[in-house]
């Protein structure tokens, strides 16, 4: 449940904050008039993404028992990379989403309302249609077949969560510092799918598409019983599985320790300029370089010494 709070409140800020931008624009420059198309895009946004989630959920569950591992474990990898470029992405353009925004807008009012409602649409849609397929093998991954309800409960509050955050962003009563928020939450989904791929590989081993099922890496079915409580706050945090195949664990690791490396690397936002730093006491003095480069100042020099032979062979003359 919590893994999957993480995912509604991670993905669904994402998607509220683009709205609140929208809106927020379009408020501020006087152009009240063009709400309507922009809701419309986002209303139309949210029934697509239910809809893909439905299809999701009876489409599959109509499959024979080796499709539906097929299914859902190739599913489970196509949501961990988009999930994956969707982190990496925010990450690097928190900073300038506004800006983004704005110019698409800008270009949406010239076309007219059906650009409105496609700028919206597609803005929202993507985030939509991302989290009902990840939400979707989380789900999945976190054995909910059963009819247990709490992934789904999780999802729906971090939405509600997601929803009641951006209104007070927009409201100005909240001020978020986007980047920090989309590092640390991103990195919580990096460890999060990596338990989601890692399941897909064992879906995908079910099916006999893949091989080793029988080939565990360890078995602590008796320490970390999976019906206990701690077992099921480990599998609903980080999918953890007490007894998973040596293909998972490789899968698992090779995954998660170069993207998070990767991620949490310096220098993967770009720095935004930064004021002058003001010089205390305790700073070593500042040597102010030549504007000009060396050869103007050998330039420079040789003038300086040809004026001066001038000069003096002036001198000598008039003596003379």
């Amino acid at each position: 449940m919590i893994g999957n709070y993480l995912i509604g409140l991670r993905e669904g800020l994402e998607a509220s904050l683009v709205v609140c931008i929208l809106v927020a624009y379009l408020v501020k420059s006087g152009r009240r008039e063009k709400l309507p198309p922009v809701w419309a895009g986002v209303g139309l946004a949210v029934v697509i993404s239910l809809a893909f989630g439905a299809l999701l959920q009876f489409g599959s569950s109509e499959l024979t028992f080796t499709a539906q591992e097929a299914l859902g474990g190739s599913l489970s990898i196509i949501a961990v990379g988009f999930v994956t470029w969707m982190v990496f992405w925010m990450r690097r353009t928190a900073r300038h989403l506004k800006k983004e925004l704005h110019g698409k807008l800008d270009a949406a009012l010239a076309l007219g309302t059906g650009a409105l409602v496609a700028t919206a649409f597609l803005a929202v849609g993507r985030e939509g249609l991302e989290t009902a397929l990840f939400v979707w093998t989380a789900v999945k991954a976190a054995g909910s077949d059963g009819g247990s309800t709490q992934p789904l409960l999780g999802t729906a509050l971090g939405l509600g969560t997601a929803v009641v955050l951006g209104w007070l962003f927009y409201r100005g009563a909240l001020k978020i510092n986007l980047s920090k928020f989309f590092t640390w939450t991103g990195a919580m989904l990096v460890v999060v799918a990596a338990g989601v791929l890692a399941y897909g590989v064992h879906d995908l081993q079910e099916a006999g598409w893949l091989p080793g099922m029988q080939s565990l890496a360890f078995d602590i079915s008796t320490t970390i019983p999976p019906d206990s409580w701690y077992g099921t706050v480990l599998k609903g945090i980080l999918n953890f599985q007490p007894d998973p195949t040596v293909l998972q664990v490789t899968v698992w690791s090779l995954y998660l320790v170069p993207t998070m490396a990767f991620f949490l690397a310096p220098g993967r936002v770009a720095p935004t300029a930064a004021a002058p730093k003001e010089p205390t006491p305790n700073d070593p003095p500042q040597v102010v370089p030549d504007s000009r480069s060396s050869a103007a100042r050998a330039d420079a020099g040789d003038g300086v010494r040809d004026r001066a032979r001038g000069a003096g062979a002036r001198s000598g003359g008039e003596e003379g």
